[in-house]
């Protein structure tokens, strides 16, 4: 197989693994796919391990892990940590060239959904020998869930995301609505719409932003943000116990009715359009569905003046998303102990408050979490916490299919929010392409990689 050709396999066999939604019950069925050897103790001579990371949207944020890996280096002589800065351009593009050269690092990261595909392709490391139980008991579970693919742990990240509906209780208050205390307490579909309706007689042409600039087609904003709508009416993005088919699953009826609940949210002319991400710093819209990202933002814009409640509960429950960028080692690097020893380092409570500090993400372990503010028991962000430990949060589908699948539900999306496409017909043709993916990929086996 010549390289151009290998390539362009591999380009078609990841777009059809990194792209997938989440769901619950995909835990039972599991098995072990092979042996896990990563990590034996034992770091021989001095090593020195190269990593890559991707192009991060938060400022600071790559300068932040510059630090860490100059204060690792500094702090012993075994192992020797070197960053290496990839030209601009597109990450995932990257990663698959130096794959078919055999030229990946000792250590990348990826966005967390995408390393199903790489480990179903056979290009990483499990993790469980490196991870000493202290370690895995501080964890958030989410994170171990997140990066778990047939059993093994394939990704470990430094912090989690935390997905929620941005208030103003001043503005609720006065327009004598209720503020959810939590998860249990969520408003419902209905009850929202008519929180919109009474919103907008007090003055707010659109009440809620859905951050709709960033719903383009594809985006996978679309899939995390809008995804948990689906699970909590009780539909889902793919069967969750087979990965066989999304047929009865992404264009059932609860799915639909979902969708097309906030599709007349959109019609109604209750959403911002979307023109600018400044609709609820600008006082336009007091509800904003957004994520962990936006808090600095806009607890700024009203100190005092903002909380988290729970996504809406369209029939089974409010559920929400997770997972974030995850640190992988690929099969190919020569001693895992030594990439270990730096990324235990990593996850120590100082470096991940390092690094959460400046991209506002949530600490991945329990010893960090007890010395945040936002976080804390009594904190402003609390809710992401409890929502990742409580199982109201969902990692996207753990298959290799997540590139078809994210690929076509955000499509699909954007074209019933911006659009106002029909529902069912539009989730049907999502289907149609989740399943030819499935079916051109023979249903992503274990073996036969």
């Amino acid at each position: 197989m010549t390289r151009g050709v290998l390539k362009s396999f591999l380009a078609g066999a990841l777009s059809a693994a990194l792209l997938a939604g989440c769901t619950a019950g995909d835990t039972d069925h599991e098995e072990r796919a092979r042996t896990d050897t990563s990590c034996d103790g034992r770091i021989t001579g001095t090593s020195q391990i190269t990593m890559w990371y991707h192009t991060p949207t938060a400022h600071g944020e790559k300068e932040t892990l510059r630090g860490q890996v100059r204060r690792f280096n500094a702090s012993q002589k075994e192992v020797e940590v070197r960053l290496v800065d990839l030209p601009d351009g597109d990450y995932d593009a990257e990663v698959l060239a130096a794959a078919a050269d055999g030229q990946l690092p000792d250590l990348l990261d990826f966005d967390a959904p995408k390393v199903f595909g790489h480990a179903w392709a056979g290009r990483l490391r499990p993790l469980d020998s490196c991870l000493t139980g202290d370690l895995r008991a501080d964890l958030l579970p989410s994170v171990l869930r997140q990066g778990t693919y047939r059993g093994q742990l394939w990704g470990l990240g430094t912090f989690d995301s935390g997905l929620g509906m941005y208030v103003r209780p001043s503005v609720l208050e006065k327009a004598g609505i209720r503020v959810p205390r939590g998860s249990e307490d969520a408003w419902t579909s209905d009850e929202l719409t008519g929180i919109l309706v009474r919103l907008r007689k007090e003055g707010y042409r659109t009440p809620l932003d859905l951050r709709l600039l960033y719903a383009t087609p594809g985006a996978e904003w679309n899939t995390y943000g809008f995804a948990p709508a689906v699970w909590s009416a009780g539909g889902d993005l793919i069967d969750p116990n087979t990965f066989r088919t999304a047929d009865g699953y992404l264009n059932c009826a609860a799915s639909v009715e979902a969708l097309t609940t906030m599709q007349s949210w959109v019609k109604a002319g209750l959403v911002d359009p979307g023109e600018d991400d400044k609709a609820f710093v600008e006082g336009r819209s007091p509800l904003s569905w957004t994520g962990h990202w936006t808090y600095g933002e806009y607890s700024g814009a009203f100190p005092g003046d903002v909380a988290i409640v729970p996504l809406p509960d369209f029939g089974r429950g409010s559920v929400t998303g997770m997972g974030s960028w995850q640190w992988s080692i690929p099969a190919t690097s020569v001693d895992a102990d030594a990439v270990w020893r730096f990324l235990s380092f990593l996850l120590s409570p100082d470096e991940v408050l390092r690094m959460t500090n400046v991209n506002g993400a949530v600490p991945a372990t329990r010893s960090a979490i007890e010395r945040t503010r936002l976080f804390s028991e009594t904190g402003p962000e609390r809710l992401y916490i409890e929502q990742l430990q409580s199982g109201v949060a969902r990692p996207r589908p753990r298959t290799p299919a997540y590139a078809a699948i994210t690929d076509a539900f955000s499509r699909a999306f954007a074209k019933i929010m911006l659009d106002e496409a029909p529902v069912r017909a539009t989730l049907d043709g999502a289907v149609e392409a989740i399943d030819k993916d499935l079916a051109d990929h023979q249903y992503y086996p274990p073996t036969g990689r």
